[in-house]
């Protein structure tokens, strides 16, 4: 039977010993098996590795169709998927439907990229024009085309600059009053158009940015983990993170696509 039962996923940090007792910060995976391509079950495992690094207890819950919602939810993240798969979660998004809605409301940190990106707005319309409806936390309705938009791109945003790779054929437009997740430097962004990338509402993020992006963009990820922090344990006490690497690969990339 399926269940949502947490697992730890193991990393360098747990390894080496690093303390973790500042409390617990609960993650919620959203279909890891079905929406997770493009490498963005990384995007967990980067939130994990790095709630150990500062000090705090993961426990990170794989939520698949059909099984009960976790209790206890201090951050959730969602990938992208392929048409298949996002059929295979509809039903089950829409019965938890009210709980994250109420969750987004009560401003639990989100991250949603791509396909739960689009599942998360308003309506997805396909190319031969049915309407499929979203759960109507961010302000967004995203239209299929025949024109797919792919390659690297980067952000302003306001977690500072954001880098990732996008591939994705549906164009999304913001509704009134929806802000955007960030402005396009380089790249498509939501429709290659308007130079919004993603959308923002309360502490849910939606993006197409994948890569996974938050390895690539330690900001982006703390960010949403001192939101986390704070709604588990009360506060956010960061450790001292060796972010070296990641910022420089950060910074090569954002040099190197401006420049072209």
């Amino acid at each position: 039977m399926s269940t949502s039962s947490p697992t730890l996923p193991v990393d360098v940090a747990a390894l080496a010993g690093v303390p973790a007792d500042k409390g617990e910060v609960h993650v919620v995976h959203l279909y890891p098996r079905e929406m997770s391509i493009y490498g963005d079950l990384g995007n967990t495992r980067c939130l994990a590795a790095r709630l150990r690094w500062h000090g705090y207890s993961p426990v990170v819950h794989d939520h698949h169709p059909g099984a009960p919602f976790p209790r206890r939810v201090d951050l959730v993240v969602g990938g992208g998927g392929q048409d298949s798969g996002q059929v295979r979660v509809q039903h089950d998004l829409a019965v938890q439907a009210d709980r994250l809605r109420e969750l987004a409301a009560e401003g639990v940190p989100m991250l949603m990229i791509c396909g739960m990106y689009q599942l998360f707005g308003e309506a997805f319309i396909t190319v031969e024009g049915v309407r499929l409806p979203g759960l109507g936390i961010l302000g967004v309705t995203t239209r299929g085309n025949r024109t797919r938009m792919i390659g690297p791109v980067v952000l302003e945003t306001g977690f500072g600059p954001v880098v990732g790779y996008e591939n994705h054929s549906g164009s999304t437009e913001l509704g009134a009053g929806q802000a955007p997740f960030g402005r396009v430097r380089h790249g498509s962004g939501n429709n290659g158009t308007d130079g919004t990338e993603g959308a923002r509402t309360h502490n849910v993020v939606g993006s197409y940015l994948h890569g996974p992006v938050l390895p690539a963009n330690p900001a982006l990820a703390d960010g949403l983990l001192s939101l986390a922090a704070r709604r588990a344990t009360g506060g956010w006490a960061p450790g001292t993170v060796d972010d070296t690497l990641a910022l420089e690969a950060q910074g090569r990339q954002i040099r190197r696509l401006l420049r072209s």
